[in-house]
């Protein structure tokens, strides 16, 4: 909470009178017109994403005639499926009838097939009795749920399509009934959310540079080639149904599978504009890398299916704005209308919140039955389900305890071994590598050098015996100020300063750790700052629906959807902070810069791009990427410092090597999943850059020190400096 005015008013009056003080650092409780601040990171991301968002608009107004259709229609194909990423070849799916549950007019086949060797899915048919011929069939994608298609309200739905005749595949998605990824056997559940069951492995496939909907997408594709092998199935008579998370596999499945005949998302399509101003991106799978910097919306796995039957299932008071849902269906509508096929597009509503109502189910049967050409009455009746137990597909009632196959992470790391060997074919060309990692490093992680630097405001000063302390306000990369601290000694002062960045803030680097006061104490003048998504531009009014201690990966989504980073952001923003110091304090000889915590990487990238910052430390920091994406279990709060699709063509070592000549310093560095690094390990992640240091005859300039307590931090830090 931000202290009153009144509050204020009073430390202003006491001032500060010795070195273990807590100083005052904040800033925007005394500026009311920037109380946003704390969303600071968001909405930065938002204005680049509706820039992106008009620039659809722009090309979508364009499109009058079928050809203009067609033309972006094989564009966008082609831009999705590379979002996606690729899809491994078809292999046998090996599928096994674990189980059959016989009603009076319906059987159930309990089902396992591979989507891919050793990855294993759970699903059941339903199966009309007394089909004559072949019938048309259903693919239902369930939507985020513990207990998937056993869960009343799925079965409900499931059984309602069996008894107007129409088969239906239900099938357990990634994280769901017994495909949990991170079951506990104690807890005898998960011990993550659905959500976070996608997003938490989905993050290590991010970083490998591909959307981890690439299994949720080939897993339906490959229940397609199931439902053809049934001989009961009418391969030309296809459809695709799904709500909340299912929603979203259908809009995607059906817009690349042209198998789908008929296609049904529920509570899913909105737009993105709306999307981005209500509840923020979803989970992992819901977001396809680089999707808005592409130019795509919601609307293009509508269009993609034009003219193709298609039905948006909506709700009024949904998350998923109602008002986004209608726009993109009107947007979508042009092109139906441009391929003469007008009333293939519909779209329902309901009054009600995310979920199944009874007029809804009823449109969605009458849609299938009319496409799907298998007549009958489409009201949603009441019926009965079958006990959770029965619908048990595998012998224990989960994969992970029974088959032990692949999950999303193991499928990762597979590639991610692949890219890293790759990676170290490249760095054997030294020369040519390194001329390579900088843009590398610049386009992937979104970095644009700052073009001006704007304004700076004096926002006040304290002043002790030892050093003043000035507060200062400056531009940011975004429509935000920079809230900083300048420590300036008022004895033995040096010629050179050293800018102080803390994971947790510029009021926890001053008053929680005496690291910047005994660098005043030292002579040094020392600037702290708070970065976007840290301090008093963290926080925010954005956690998401894949909030994992603390940390929200929504956000990090946000980045990723507009070709942006974090990290890429806040290297900007080191490097406005640099331009400060060496404006502010003409009589510096030298700007150094210490990173406490995982803002090591994004020191790294700014140093990187900035020169003048003449020595790097990093104390606490994580020291690659990659192996965020080989373990299974990662600290969370290091996302926000990764960058995704880093990995095809650098990784923090290599920022490391083209620092060179300059001086760095790496002290306790920590593994992925937080603890202290194991000196052998690390030794060999930071490998390369040693090796360029030492052919250069500059290893003095490159060191790796692990120290047991803070004075002998300290201590190392004044002699480094030196």
């Amino acid at each position: 909470m931000r202290k009153c005015l009144f509050y204020i008013g009073i430390i202003l009056y006491v001032g500060i009178s010795s070195l273990h003080a807590q100083e005052d650092l904040d800033l925007y409780n005394n500026w009311q017109y920037y109380s946003d601040a704390e969303n600071s990171l968001y909405k930065y991301f938002c204005s680049v994403a509706f820039e992106q968002l008009n620039s659809r608009k722009t090309a979508i107004q364009e499109l009058e005639t079928k050809m203009d259709w067609q033309e972006r229609q094989l564009l966008i194909r082609k831009k999705l499926l590379n979002s996606i990423g690729p899809f491994p070849s078809k292999t046998p799916l090996n599928a096994q009838i674990t189980g059959v549950i016989q009603k009076e007019d319906y059987r159930v086949e309990k089902i396992i097939f591979e989507s891919m060797p050793g990855y294993f899915v759970t699903a059941a048919i339903f199966i009309p009795e007394n089909i004559k011929g072949k019938a048309p069939a259903i693919l239902n994608a369930i939507g985020h749920s513990a207990k998937s298609f056993k869960r009343d309200i799925y079965q409900r739905f499931i059984i309602n399509l069996v008894k107007k005749g129409f088969i239906v595949l239900a099938y357990d998605q990634i994280g769901q009934g017994e495909r949990l990824q991170y079951y506990d056997k104690k807890l005898e559940k998960s011990r993550f959310t659905s959500t976070s069951e996608h997003t938490y492995p989905g993050a290590q496939c991010f970083i490998s540079g591909y959307s981890p909907a690439k299994y949720f997408i080939w897993d339906g594709i490959r229940a397609i080639d199931y439902l053809l092998t049934r001989k009961e199935v009418d391969p030309l008579r296809i459809g695709m149904t799904g709500l909340s998370g299912g929603g979203t596999s259908t809009a995607v499945i059906s817009a690349i599978d042209d198998r789908i005949v008929a296609a049904a998302p529920s509570c899913y399509i909105t737009n993105y504009e709306y999307l981005l101003k209500t509840v923020g991106p979803q989970d992992a799978e819901q977001n396809l890398y680089h999707f808005l910097a592409e130019g795509m919306d919601h609307a293009d796995f509508i269009e993609l299916r034009a003219p193709k039957p298609t039905l948006i299932v909506s709700t009024t008071r949904d998350f998923f704005s109602i008002q986004g849902a209608r726009k993109t269906f009107a947007e979508a509508k042009k092109a139906f209308i441009a391929f003469d096929k007008e009333d293939n597009l519909q779209m329902t509503e309901s009054d009600y919140i995310h979920g199944f109502t009874k007029k809804n189910n009823e449109a969605t049967f009458a849609f299938f039955q009319k496409y799907l050409d298998n007549p009958g009455y489409s009201t949603d009746e009441d019926v009965e389900v079958i006990p959770e137990i029965e619908l048990q597909v595998t012998e224990t009632g989960q994969l992970s305890t029974s088959r032990k196959g692949e999950t999303i992470f193991s499928l990762n790391r597979k590639l991610v071994e692949k890219q890293m060997s790759q990676l170290e074919i490249t760095r054997s060309n030294i020369d040519e590598h390194l001329l390579k990692i900088e843009d590398a490093a610049r386009n992937i992680s979104g970095f644009e050098t700052p073009k001006a630097y704007g304004k700076v405001i004096f926002s006040g000063r304290f002043v002790n015996k030892e050093y003043s302390l000035e507060k200062y306000l400056i531009s940011g990369s975004g429509e935000y100020l920079l809230p900083l601290a300048l420590l300036i000694p008022k004895k033995n002062k040096k010629r050179k300063t050293v800018l102080l960045l803390h994971e947790k803030g510029k009021g926890y680097a001053v008053n929680k750790t005496g690291m910047a006061k005994e660098l005043v104490k030292d002579g040094y003048t020392v600037l702290v700052g708070d970065l976007p998504g840290i301090g008093e531009l963290g926080g925010g009014y954005l956690k998401g629906n894949a909030f994992i201690d603390d940390v929200t990966f929504n956000l990090w989504f946000t980045g990723i959807l507009t070709g942006r980073s974090i990290v890429g952001l806040r290297a900007e923003d080191i490097i406005r902070m640099v331009h400060f110091l060496k404006t502010k304090i003409s009589d510096s000889d030298s700007i150094s810069a210490i990173s406490v915590g995982a803002l090591g990487s994004e020191l790294l990238h700014a140093a990187t791009f900035e020169k003048d910052i003449q020595k790097i430390c990093m104390i606490n920091s994580f020291l690659t990427f990659s192996e965020i994406a080989l373990e299974k279990e990662y600290n969370p709060t290091i996302i926000h410092s990764t960058v995704a699709g880093a990995i095809e063509k650098y990784d923090l070592s290599d920022l490391m090597a083209l620092i060179y000549p300059r001086k760095l310093i790496i002290i306790n560095p920590i593994a992925c999943d937080g603890s202290l690094s194991n000196e052998v390990k690390t030794n060999k992640l930071i490998q390369f850059p040693k090796k360029i240091y030492q052919s250069k005859d500059k290893i003095q300039n490159f060191n790796l020190i692990y120290l047991a307590d803070e004075k002998m931090i300290l201590d190392q830090l004044l002699f480094w400096l030196r």
